[in-house]
């Protein structure tokens, strides 16, 4: 008890509660900040909170495509690749436009003189040497129109084409038919429609 007394009645150590001192006053320029922030912001965060449900599965779902999207490109999947390479393919596959209207043009000359299988013929060689100029990993010294005319990597019009002018110069040549001006126009048209053709 002694012990007790003497620890109570050392002035040194203070066991009376102190008064907490007054909280400082907020500044005026802070507190008008405050209110304006609320009167701007307000009605966003309202919306925000009313829309959250939505906003949510549009979050999560814009997650998923991210992942997914990261996932393709990590690990080089050719989701979307297939369809554009395929489409620079047929692409490369065009002749020049100059040498496809040269190539009509001497075509058209024969086909005036009434030379129509020797037109048929032209276009075909030439439009072969185009191909293979342009893409020589499609076209061997044993290629054939009919050949050419069942590749991936042609457009469809190429390949029609193809198909067309070999009918007609098969038929020249194993049947030895004499081409008529419309075997001319149908072969013509089908290697325009190739030829000519751009994206």
């Amino acid at each position: 008890m002694d012990a007790w007394r003497a620890v109570r009645s050392d002035s040194d150590i203070q066991f009376a509660p102190i008064a907490q001192p007054d909280p400082p006053q907020t500044p005026e320029w802070l507190r008008a900040l405050g209110e304006f922030l609320v009167d701007l912001l307000g009605p966003v965060a309202r919306l925000f909170v009313a829309a959250w449900p939505v906003l949510m599965w549009v979050l999560i779902a814009i997650g998923v495509a991210l992942l997914v999207l990261l996932i393709v490109r990590i690990f080089d999947i050719p989701v979307l690749k297939r369809r554009s390479k395929a489409s620079d393919q047929a692409e490369d596959a065009l002749p020049d436009r100059a040498e496809a209207e040269a190539l009509l043009s001497d075509a058209d000359a024969l086909a005036a003189q009434g030379r129509y299988g020797e037109a048929v013929r032209l276009l075909l060689a030439r439009s072969i040497g185009q191909i293979a100029n342009r893409r020589p990993d499609l076209v061997h010294p044993s290629s054939t129109a009919r050949e050419l005319s069942r590749l991936d990597a042609l457009p469809d019009a190429g390949r029609r084409a193809f198909a067309a002018i070999a009918r007609s110069v098969e038929r020249a040549l194993f049947a030895l038919e004499d081409l008529t001006e419309r075997d001319w126009t149908e072969a013509r048209a089908a290697y325009a429609d190739f030829a000519l053709e751009r994206g």
